[in-house]
């Protein structure tokens, strides 16, 4: 399956509400050619009132549906699309991750379709998945140290 279409898509719905937003895990990661596969894309996105109803118009023209909170203990709020199983999830903290600012400062701007988003770099999705110490998350930080180290490897030559 391509997921540039849904990326795009949903790049452009992020932009056109000025949602706050940095783009998180697998997915983040997979974005900077680490070779991982998730089925839900992660955001961490500043809590705010404001946000939160931007939040429910994009989960409104994507056509799904908004989970709020999903788990009361852990703020995230998720999108669901059901004709496709689009899952989105938007939490408000993440392990290892001390504020959306700082996150924010480091983390790099993409363009998918021609919308650009925030997306974290793999430092800061490995220091996460690492706080997380889910096995699921263990399981991947070996493959995201290597795809670092190269891409710093490259940046040298």
């Amino acid at each position: 399956m391509d997921a540039q279409p849904v990326l795009f898509t949903i790049a452009k719905a992020i932009h056109q509400h000025g949602l706050e937003v940095v783009m998180i895990g697998n997915s983040a990661a997979a974005l900077q050619g680490a070779p991982v596969t998730t089925i839900d894309i992660d955001f961490l996105f500043r809590k705010t009132p404001a946000n939160l109803k931007k939040l429910k118009a994009i989960a409104k023209e994507l056509g799904g549906v908004l989970l709020k909170p999903y788990y009361p203990s852990s703020d995230l709020f998720r999108l669901m699309r059901d004709e496709d199983t689009l899952q989105l999830d938007f939490m408000a903290t993440i392990h290892g991750i001390r504020s959306f600012e700082g996150l924010r400062s480091r983390a790099k701007r993409i363009d998918l379709g021609g919308h650009s988003i925030l997306v974290a770099g793999l430092a800061d999705i490995i220091k996460s998945k690492r706080a997380a110490g889910r096995v699921k998350d263990r399981a991947v930080i070996e493959i995201l140290k290597k795809t670092l180290n190269e891409k710093e490897d490259h940046k040298e030559e």
